[in-house]
């Protein structure tokens, strides 16, 4: 169906891209890659220190490295962290692929992540607010991925990933079809 088309998965943290692209790699025979695990290979360090310890453009350039790697392959399903987004440059290496935006309300993200101390941008007083905000900035840059899916509470990562699958088909150039001198 993709014809080895990567795909990536946007979206705010908790939405569930690493656990439906890893259900969508399956069901592809894709290999999965989670964009934030190799973040923390490459620098040896968790998210979390990264952002203590260097700041967040330094995580933002190490993302970006890491990224710009993936896009030169084939066959993957990708789930990245939520602020890829915000790097114009990201743009030109999720454009090597098919850009899926899993999108859930606030709520949903809030009651997911409430236990979930390994966000350095949810370190806040008020992480509903922040979520609220990291989702005003973003939300018109999500939406420019080639497929918004929508996710509702109690929705399996199964029922998500066959969600996209039925998608797929509704953003994919149909072949070209040539003809010969006859018209045949």
């Amino acid at each position: 169906m993709l014809k080895g088309l990567n795909l990536y998965l946007v979206g705010m943290m908790g939405v569930g891209k690493t656990t439906v692209g890893r259900e969508l790699a399956t069901r592809l025979g894709y290999q999965f890659f989670d964009t934030d695990t190799l973040v923390e290979q490459v620098a040896g360090k968790t998210i979390n220190e990264i952002f203590t310890l260097d700041g967040e453009s330094i995580f933002r350039q190490i993302e970006t490295q890491v990224l710009a790697e993936l896009s030169t392959y084939t066959r993957k399903a990708i789930a990245t962290g939520g602020g890829i987004v915000l790097r114009r440059e990201n743009w030109s290496y999720l454009h090597h692929g098919l850009i899926v935006w899993l999108d859930a309300p606030v709520e949903l993200l809030i009651s997911r992540l409430q236990n979930d101390t390994t966000r350095p941008l949810l370190k806040n007083p008020d992480p509903a607010g922040e979520l609220q905000k990291l989702l005003d900035q973003r939300q018109r840059l999500y939406a420019q991925a080639d497929l918004k899916i929508s996710v509702s509470t109690g929705e399996t990562p199964e029922e998500i990933a066959t969600r996209v699958i039925e998608a797929i088909p509704s953003v994919l150039k149909p072949p070209a079809v040539y003809l010969n001198e006859n018209g045949q």
